[in-house]
């Protein structure tokens, strides 16, 4: 097992270096969306608007570090906080125009390159590959969620 987790954790280190170097290729019109700020625009694109807890919850970080990730969304006008009608207290993170269309251009970006990267691999391999990474994060998730990690 030991031989076979080895080769794992290299090859995990190689699939964050190269999704690093797709996420560098990656931009959307006027805007370099850095990982927090692609992360938080498609967490909106998908969810629609959020209060900054969830958000932080979703990626597991500490309210201020979500806080400035999120000011920096907001100041490139990319999402906008309005008052949650639910509680008045409270506030919501939703994508503006330029939010969407932005997140729409980067998601179809990385999608081309995901098609072209992928081209020689038949649908089946493409389904194992999605059916193991799903595994692999809702197992990291369990493990985290159960006090087994650090955050």
């Amino acid at each position: 097992m030991t031989g076979s987790n080895d080769a794992i954790e290299q090859q995990l280190f190689t699939l964050f270096r190269r999704s690093q170097a797709i996420h560098i290729t990656t931009r959307s019109g006027g805007f370099e969306l850095d990982r927090s700020s692609y992360g938080i625009l498609c967490l909106l694109d998908d969810a629609g608007p959020q209060r900054l807890g969830a958000i932080a919850a979703r990626f597991r970080l500490d309210p201020s570090t979500i806080t400035r990730q999120v000011q920096a969304v907001v100041r490139m006008g990319l999402a906008e906080k309005t008052t949650d009608p639910a509680d008045r207290r409270a506030s919501l993170l939703e994508l503006t125009e330029i939010g969407r269309e932005t997140i729409a251009q980067a998601r179809a970006h990385r999608r081309r390159m995901l098609d072209a990267i992928l081209a020689d691999w038949s649908d089946q391999q493409r389904q194992e590959f999605l059916d193991a990474l799903t595994r692999f994060n809702t197992t990291v998730d369990g493990w985290i969620d159960a006090g087994h990690m650090p955050l």
